[in-house]
C-alpha cells in the first residue's frame, strides 16, 4: 500500500503485508512503533479503521464459503469469477476441490476469468478450465476419495483457508441403530460450569438457544438442526454434555437413519468439539 503523510515532520504510514500500521520519518527509515503524537492523527485512524474493516471482510468471506460447503450449496461460476480480483476472496477460495454440479470431482480452484472460465489443477496434476454454469465446494463427507485428495495436497502444496480436506469428518458406523433418534457418544462432558461449557461454544462458533447447542445444515436442499444439551441458564454450578440428536424442518426429531452424512459429520464434529474441552481428571487433581 502507498505510504500517506502523517502529522507534521515528515512522517508517513501505511500498511504492511500483515495489515499492522507501520510508520518512517522524513529520511525514510521504518520506526519501530508508530510515534505516540500520531496516535490520533487522521491518516492513523483511518488505517486502523480500513484494518478492521479487511479483518471483518476477511472473516465474511471465510464463514460464506464455509457457509456454501456446509449447506451443499451450488455456486454460480459468474459469482466466483467477479469476486476473484478481490484478495480475500481469493484467499479464501484458493485450493478449494470443487465438482461439477454432478459431484465429479473437477480439480483444485486455482484460477477464475469471465471469458475462459475456471482455472484448476485436476487429480493427473493438470491446468485445466472448467466453464460449467455452477460448481459445488463439497464438504469433505462427501468426498469418496479423501484420503487420496489428502495425499494429492500435501504433493501441490496446497494451504486451504476453509477447512475442507483437513476437516475432521465422522461417518455413521454401518451397525447404529437407525431407529434411533440421539447419539450419546460424547455425552457426559463434564464442566466445574455452565459458563466454561457456553464459552467454549462461542469460541468453536456455535450458536446456544434453549439449553442446546445447534449447528444447522441444509442438505438436499432440507435444512436439518443437530442440537447437543448444554444446560439452561439457571445452571451456575456443574454440567455436562448432554446426547446429539437432529431435527427436520418442522422441529420434529428425526430417527438416525433419516440423518443424511453431512448433517451426522457437522453433528458430530459439535458435539466432539464440545465434549474435548470437559474437565479431566489431572485438571480436578491440580
Amino acid at each position: 500500500m502507498a505510504w500517506v503523510q502523517a502529522g507534521v515532520g515528515g512522517y508517513e504510514v501505511a500498511l504492511d503485508d500483515d495489515g499492522k500500521v507501520i510508520c518512517r520519518n522524513a529520511a525514510g527509515r521504518l520506526l519501530k512503533t508508530v510515534p505516540a503524537k500520531l496516535a490520533d492523527d487522521p491518516a492513523v485512524a483511518g488505517l486502523h479503521r480500513l484494518t478492521e474493516w479487511l479483518s471483518a471482510h476477511r472473516r465474511r468471506c471465510l464463514e460464506d464459503v464455509e457457509r456454501w460447503m456446509v449447506r451443499s450449496l451450488p455456486v454460480p461460476a459468474a459469482v466466483i469469477t467477479a469476486v476473484w480480483a478481490d484478495e480475500a476472496w481469493q484467499d479464501v477460495l484458493r485450493d478449494l476441490v470443487v465438482t461439477g454440479e454432478d459431484g465429479a470431482v473437477a480439480g483444485f480452484l486455482r484460477g477464475a476469468d469471465a471469458e475462459r472460465g475456471l482455472g484448476l489443477v485436476d487429480l493427473d496434476g493438470d491446468t485445466v478450465r472448467l466453464t460449467a454454469a455452477a460448481v459445488r465446494i463439497p464438504h469433505p463427507v462427501l468426498l469418496e476419495d479423501l484420503d487420496e485428495l489428502r495425499e494429492f495436497a500435501v504433493e501441490l502444496g496446497v494451504s486451504q483457508q476453509v477447512q475442507q480436506l483437513y476437516r475432521e469428518v465422522w461417518h455413521r458406523p454401518a451397525g447404529q441403530d437407525a431407529t434411533a433418534t440421539d447419539v450419546d457418544t460424547y455425552a457426559g462432558g463434564r464442566y466445574k460450569a455452565l459458563r466454561e461449557l457456553l464459552g467454549r461454544c462461542a469460541r468453536l462458533g456455535y450458536r446456544v438457544r434453549g439449553g442446546y447447542a445447534v449447528v444447522p445444515v441444509v442438505e438436499a436442499g432440507v435444512t436439518v438442526e443437530a442440537r447437543l444439551w448444554v444446560g439452561d441458564y439457571y445452571e451456575y454450578d456443574e454440567c455436562e454434555t448432554g446426547s446429539l440428536s437432529w431435527t427436520g424442518p418442522d422441529g420434529k426429531v428425526l430417527a438416525v437413519g433419516e440423518v443424511g452424512p453431512v448433517a451426522w459429520s457437522e453433528g458430530m464434529r459439535m458435539a466432539a468439539g464440545l465434549y474435548a474441552g470437559r474437565t479431566t481428571e489431572e485438571e480436578e487433581s491440580a
